[in-house]
C-alpha cells in the first residue's frame, strides 16, 4: 500500500459539517458589514515581501521569525499574507480609492500565513475577517470601528462573556515622551528582562509591554502608564472616543499595558477576549494607523482598522453559544426499482433547476439505507419514487418532521415544498 501523504503541521482540514459552522459566521458578518455600510475588497494571497517589511515592521515577530518569503522566477522577493491590513493600504494608494470618497470603509475575509508555533485557535494557515475605515482621523470613526464588531458579537449572542480592552498610545509626540520614560524606568531593571525585551530597549521599548515572560510582566506593572504622557489633542481624542462607546452602551475595561503587536498603530488600540480560550483570549485586535499610509508611499491619511480570527472565534462560540446550523437539504428522492434508476436523475435535475437542494442515492442501497442516509443527511421531506409512482406520475411525499405522508405529482413537488418551507 502507498504511503500516506499528511498535511503540513499547522495547517487544518475544514470538513463540512465544520464548513457549516464557518458559513452561519460569515453570513453574520456579511449582514453587519451590510448594514454598516462596508464594502468588501479581496487583496491577493501574496505580496511582495517589503510590504510587510515596511508595513508591520521589521522589528515584529511576524517580520522577523514568521513569515512564509519565497523567490519567484524573477528573482522577487514574495511572502504569503501573514496580516491583510498592510495589504488593503496597498490596494487603496495603488487603486486610487481616495477619488471615490473620501472615506472608505471596507472589509475582507481569507486566510493568512505565519509560521508560529501551533497550538490551540492559532495555525500556520489561519482565517481572518476585518475592517478597515480609511480617512477620517475623528474619534466618532474609531467608535464606529469598535461598535461594528461589538455588533456581531450581539449577533452571536455572546457579547456579554467577552471584554474589551481599550488604551491610547497617542500620536508621535506623545509616543516619543512615552518612550524615553519607559525607557529611563526599565533602565536600572535591563538585565532582568528576557532576551527578546533587551533586544526590543532600543528599536521598540513599548513592545516590552506586551511582552508574556514572567519577570517582564512583574516589572511592567509599575511602569508609568502612557496615558499620562498623552498631548493635548491625544488625551482628548481619546477621551471623545469612551464618551461615544458609553453613549452606545458597549462597556470597556482601559488597559493600561495594552500596547498592538505591530509598528503602525497610533491613539487608539483595542482587543475584544474571552477567558472561554484560556492564556491565549483575544478575538480580535485593532486600532488606529495614521502613519502607515504615508509609510507605503501614498498621501497624508488617517485610518483604523481591526481582524478577528475565525477559528478562535468559533472555538468561543461553541463554548458560549454555539450556532445553529441548517442542513440545506430540502428533499431526498428514494428510488425503488432498476428500471426507475435511469429515469429517477432527470426528475431531480428539474427540482434542483427550481431551487430546491436536493440529494439521492448513487451507491443503490436498499429503501431502508437510503432512508437512513435521507436521515443523516437531515433533509425535511423524502421523496419516494417506485416504479408504481413512476407510472402515475407521482412520488410520495414525507414530511420527516411530522411523518405526514402524501402523493404529490412530479410538478407539483418543488410549489408543495417551497410553500411548507416558507409557512
Amino acid at each position: 500500500m502507498a504511503q500516506k501523504v499528511q498535511r503540513v503541521k499547522g495547517v487544518n482540514d475544514i470538513l463540512p459539517l465544520e464548513a457549516k459552522q464557518w458559513q452561519a459566521l460569515e453570513h453574520i458578518v456579511k449582514q453587519v458589514m451590510d448594514r454598516y455600510a462596508f464594502g468588501e475588497i479581496r487583496p491577493p494571497i501574496f505580496e511582495k515581501t517589503e510590504l510587510f517589511a515596511r508595513g508591520v515592521g521589521e522589528d515584529t515577530d511576524i517580520v522577523s521569525k514568521e513569515m512564509y518569503s519565497f523567490s519567484d522566477m524573477s528573482k522577487s522577493s514574495l511572502t504569503l499574507r501573514p496580516e491583510l491590513t498592510a495589504g488593503v493600504v496597498r490596494s487603496y494608494i495603488q487603486n486610487n480609492l481616495q477619488q471615490i470618497s473620501p472615506v472608505q470603509k471596507l472589509w475582507y475575509e481569507g486566510p493568512m500565513f505565519r509560521q508560529e508555533r501551533p497550538q490551540k485557535g492559532r495555525y500556520r494557515q489561519f482565517w481572518q475577517f476585518g475592517a478597515e475605515a480609511i480617512g477620517s482621523p475623528n474619534p466618532e470613526q474609531d467608535a464606529e470601528m469598535i461598535a461594528l464588531f461589538y455588533a456581531i458579537l450581539k449577533e452571536l449572542g455572546i457579547e456579554k462573556s467577552v471584554t474589551l480592552k481599550i488604551n491610547s498610545i497617542g500620536d508621535g509626540e506623545s509616543r516619543a515622551l512615552y518612550r524615553s520614560a519607559l525607557q529611563e524606568f526599565l533602565r536600572p531593571h535591563l538585565s532582568l528582562l528576557s532576551e527578546t525585551s533587551q533586544k526590543r530597549f532600543e528599536s521598540n521599548p513599548l513592545r516590552i509591554l506586551d511582552s508574556k515572560a514572567p519577570n517582564d510582566k512583574d516589572l511592567v506593572k509599575d511602569a508609568p502608564k502612557i496615558r499620562e504622557c498623552l498631548n493635548d489633542a491625544s488625551a482628548t481624542h481619546y477621551a471623545e472616543v469612551l464618551k461615544m462607546l458609553e453613549a452606545m452602551d458597549i462597556p470597556y475595561v482601559q488597559d493600561d499595558l495594552l500596547v498592538r503587536g505591530l509598528d503602525y498603530y497610533t491613539h487608539t488600540i483595542f482587543e475584544f477576549t474571552s477567558n472561554a480560550l484560556g492564556a491565549q483570549d483575544a478575538i480580535c485586535g485593532g486600532g488606529r494607523y495614521n502613519d502607515l499610509i504615508k509609510e507605503l508611499g501614498g498621501q497624508d491619511v488617517p485610518a483604523i482598522g481591526w481582524a478577528s480570527g475565525i477559528e478562535r472565534l468559533l472555538l468561543v462560540v461553541d463554548e458560549l453559544q454555539p450556532l445553529k446550523t441548517d442542513s440545506g437539504l430540502d428533499l431526498f428522492l428514494i428510488v425503488q426499482g432498476e428500471d426507475i434508476r435511469v429515469k429517477a436523475p432527470k426528475l431531480i435535475h428539474e427540482w434542483r433547476s427550481a431551487g430546491l437542494n436536493c440529494d439521492l442515492d448513487t451507491l443503490r442501497r436498499s429503501m431502508k439505507a437510503q432512508m437512513r442516509e435521507a436521515n443523516r443527511q437531515e433533509a425535511r421531506y423524502v421523496a419516494i419514487l417506485g416504479e408504481e409512482e413512476f407510472d402515475q406520475g407521482v412520488v410520495q411525499l414525507k414530511n420527516f418532521e411530522t411523518g405526514e405522508q402524501e402523493a404529490v405529482s412530479f410538478n407539483d413537488v418543488v410549489s408543495t415544498i417551497k410553500k411548507a418551507l416558507s409557512s
